[in-house]
């Protein structure tokens, strides 16, 4: 075997890792096009979907695709790049375009002056506006201003949850989709939905929504743009290509196919299209945010000291039944945890308030929860599970002798479990029970699907607002954090007060 000296094998190595970058850069795109990474929230038909094999479709899709490549029915090149699509929330689209991680989004994004400060747009390629959506027997609501005092539903960070603020006396719940707003009108939870018109429409003209009609009157003129980064390199080409669709007949295709209309005109580009402005230091914003946090605190450890409340007293009762010594009880009891410990709690929050009472409503009852009572509902269960698997291990965890003696002294069953057995076993409890506390002090969280807001949908309502996710999340993650060591230290206490023989060895020390 020849050695190679240490300078030539150094070269030797360069020259193969520069040449494998160059083969992998290469086979990337045979085309030898730039492939921009373009995010979307395929929940948003008839614009942004997912077809029924997965794949993604709509108005929006078929745009970009038209944008970035020749198109069949033009049989022309509009720009030089591919695409490939990449599912986000619609309130974390903007947040990924600061952080440079996608390249583009085309997710029906109205361009709004407080939007143009933080991104930048391309020229309007869709001119939309909002509409108010009702139930088909509510006689009350017929305009704007009579949504006073009424409960209304807007998908989060969008131009209809701007529009709610400004309504006198309204419950606004937010979202993270807009078919999730509109099931919560559906269900009957709220009065109205403001949401886009053509989404709304869209939806009630497939049937897709029964008894939901959208009052004939828009309330903005509003128009979608293409964002990218600021200072983005990819938005002349976009402009580029747009320019080019909209000039050869392919976006008169793309709007007949979806709308069965001929599209309105489009400005080449609006007054406040792309402009910068002054940013607030990390500390200023956090310290402007706290109070609003704070208020979400208070939520978050109502829905935690309720849930684990209610779980303990099921939890309990479940586990003592899981030792029964009755067959049937018992694979009831074991179906149930086996049921809520399987499945996503995320899961079991949606199936309990939007699952139910659309099955009532389908039954012919009117029926809905209050969401307090539903996220409760859902946690507590989930919840019971684990703490019934806990209770359970405790009490097996207690020496047979133990119920032999209790027995001999002429204690029944339910005396010997309540006043022998189960004193030793709560206190071996105790540590797994903390830890369940501060998994369901986080799993709060999770309720913030139904609109709820605790700390985290707090969090999220005011990234809508000013698009500086890291900042504000990071504050929710350390006030989780200082939530979690108070539980945890609470619970360490508790278990030392609890246990006799290491409170005699506290205070030895």
């Amino acid at each position: 075997m020849v050695k190679l000296p240490f300078g030539r094998w150094l070269r030797w190595c360069l020259v193969v890792g520069l040449s494998c970058c160059l083969l992998a850069g290469c086979s990337v795109n045979p085309a030898g096009g730039k492939t921009l990474r373009v995010a979307t929230e395929p929940a948003f038909p008839p614009f942004e979907f997912q077809g029924q094999g997965g794949e993604l479709q709509g108005f929006s899709i078929d745009l970009m695709r038209a944008i970035a490549s020749s198109t069949p029915e033009a049989n022309a090149t509009a720009a030089n790049f591919q695409v490939d699509f990449q599912s986000l929330p619609f309130d974390g689209i903007i947040p990924a375009l600061q952080a440079k991680t996608i390249d583009a989004a085309i997710s029906s994004i109205t361009i709004t002056p407080e939007r143009a400060k933080t991104v930048s747009f391309s020229r309007p390629y869709f001119k939309a506006g909002l509409a108010i959506a009702i139930r088909t027997d509510n006689q009350d609501i017929n305009s704007f201003d009579s949504l006073q005092n009424k409960k209304i539903a807007v998908q989060i960070g969008t131009t209809g949850a701007e529009k709610a603020k400004g309504v006198t006396g309204a419950q606004v719940r937010s979202f993270d989709s807009a078919p999730l707003a509109l099931q919560e009108l559906l269900n009957g939870n709220v009065d109205a939905v403001i949401n886009d018109a053509p989404v709304t429409l869209y939806a009630i003209n497939t049937g897709n929504l029964q008894g939901i009609k959208v009052i004939q009157q828009l309330l903005t003129e509003e128009f979608y743009g293409i964002a990218t980064a600021k200072n983005s390199p990819y938005l002349s080409l976009i402009n580029q290509g747009l320019t080019k669709v909209l000039a050869n007949g392919t976006y008169q295709q793309i709007y007949q196919k979806w709308f069965k209309s001929t599209p309105p005109g489009l400005p080449e580009k609006l007054q406040f299209a792309n402009q910068n402005a002054a940013r607030l230091n990390s500390f200023s914003l956090i310290l402007q945010s706290l109070p609003t946090l704070l208020n979400g605190v208070l939520v978050t450890l109502q829905l935690a000291f309720l849930s684990v409340f209610l779980g303990l007293i099921g939890g309990s009762f479940i586990g003592i039944i899981r030792l029964s010594a009755i067959k049937p009880v018992r694979w009831l009891a074991r179906a149930y945890i086996d049921f809520f410990r399987g499945t996503p709690l995320l899961v079991q929050i949606f199936m309990i308030y939007f699952g139910l009472p659309a099955i009532f409503q389908e039954l012919g009852f009117t029926w809905s929860l209050n969401r307090l009572l539903a996220g409760v509902i859902a946690l507590s269960l989930n919840s019971a599970s684990y703490i019934a698997e806990i209770v359970r291990a405790g009490i097996q965890s207690i020496e047979l002798g133990q119920a032999e003696a209790a027995r001999s002294l002429g204690l029944n069953s339910v005396q010997t479990m309540r006043h022998v057995i189960f004193p030793q076993a709560f206190r071996r409890m105790i540590p797994p029970l903390g830890n369940e506390f501060i998994s369901l002090l986080k799993d709060t969280s999770l309720v913030a699907v139904i609109g709820f807001e605790e700390l985290f949908r707090k969090g999220q309502l005011i990234v809508a607002e000013n698009y500086r996710a890291f900042e504000i999340y990071a504050a929710v993650a350390m006030i989780y954090l200082c939530l979690t060591l108070v539980s945890s230290q609470a619970f360490s206490r508790l278990e030392t007060w609890m246990n006799p023989g290491k409170k005699q060895t506290s205070k030895i020390k």
